[in-house]
C-alpha cells in the first residue's frame, strides 16, 4: 500500500486525523481541500467530502485520479436499522447497496444499472483492520475519551461492534416508518447513511480497496435530528480520531516490518 485516502461527510469526523498529520500540503479541487502528508508515517491524503452521494462520489474520483490513493477509508456516523445496532455501537460496512437507486423496469431495484449487481463489497483485509483497530479503541480509550456525562446523556453502555450491510441514500432517515419499510425490504441492513454506497461504486469502477466504518449516532427516529450534531462533537468526533490513528498505525507497522 502506497498511499491510503480518508473521507469524511463533515469537519468533525475528520478534525482528529487532521490534527495528527505532519508535512501537509493542501490542494483546493473541486471546493474541496485535500490535506496530503503523513499520518503516522504512512503517506495519506485527508478531505471532506460534504454530504451525500454525489459529493462523496466526486471526492472519491479526485482522490483516485489526482493523488494515486489504492485505498480509501470512510468515516463517519449512521442512523442504527437493525435492532442491535445501538446509540454508541460501531458498524464496519462489509457490504454497501444504494437504498434509493430504482432504475425499474429497465434493471431490477437496487441494481446498478450496467454493472450488473447491487452489492459491493469492502476489502476484507481493510475492514478486518477497521474492525480490529475499532475494538482496540473501544478497550482501551473509549471510557477515558467520551465524558460520564455524555454517556449518560446518550444512554451509552459499553460500545458493540457490528459487521456487515450498510445502505446509503440521499435522504436523512429520520422517521420510524422509514426504518421499518427499510427493515422489511432490506431485513440485514444494519445502518443508514448518505456516502458509502456511493464510495464503494467508484472504488468498484476504479479497482480500489475501500472500507467504511459508521459510528451509530441515533435510531433513524424522530429523535434524529436533535441528536446529531451534539453526538458528532462530543462523542463520534472521538471514535473517528482514536480508531483512524489505531488502523493507520497498524498498516505502517506492517509495511515498514
Amino acid at each position: 500500500m502506497q498511499r491510503i485516502g480518508i473521507m469524511a461527510a463533515m469537519h468533525n469526523e475528520i478534525a482528529g486525523v487532521l490534527a495528527q498529520m505532519e508535512s501537509v500540503t493542501t490542494r483546493r479541487i473541486g471546493m474541496r481541500d485535500y490535506h496530503d502528508g503523513l499520518l503516522h508515517g504512512l503517506p495519506c491524503v485527508v478531505v471532506l467530502a460534504r454530504i451525500g452521494k454525489v459529493a462523496a462520489a466526486a471526492t472519491a474520483v479526485t482522490l483516485i485520479r489526482e493523488f494515486g490513493i489504492d485505498a480509501l477509508i470512510f468515516t463517519g456516523l449512521a442512523g442504527g436499522v437493525a435492532q442491535a445496532a445501538r446509540v454508541g455501537d460501531v458498524v464496519i460496512g462489509t457490504t454497501l447497496l444504494q437504498h434509493d437507486l430504482d432504475a425499474s423496469p429497465l434493471f431490477p431495484r437496487h441494481e446498478i444499472p450496467l454493472l450488473g449487481c447491487s452489492r459491493l463489497h469492502a476489502d476484507p483485509v481493510l475492514a478486518g483492520a477497521l474492525e480490529c483497530a475499532t475494538r482496540q479503541f473501544l478497550e482501551e480509550a473509549w471510557a477515558r475519551e467520551v465524558a460520564p456525562a455524555t454517556r449518560q446523556a446518550f444512554g451509552l453502555a459499553q460500545p458493540q461492534v457490528h459487521a456487515g450491510l450498510i445502505v446509503s441514500g440521499d435522504q436523512f432517515i429520520s422517521g420510524p416508518s422509514a426504518v421499518l419499510a427499510l427493515s422489511a425490504e432490506l431485513p440485514d441492513a444494519l445502518c443508514v447513511e448518505m456516502e458509502g454506497a456511493a464510495v464503494a461504486q467508484i472504488c468498484h469502477e476504479y479497482d480500489t480497496r475501500f472500507a467504511v466504518l459508521r459510528v451509530v449516532s441515533d435510531r433513524a427516529d424522530e429523535s434524529a435530528h436533535h441528536d446529531f450534531n451534539t453526538f458528532l462533537s462530543q462523542v463520534a468526533s472521538h471514535y473517528s480520531a482514536g480508531i483512524v490513528r489505531r488502523f493507520v498505525g497498524a498498516l505502517a507497522a506492517r509495511r515498514t516490518a
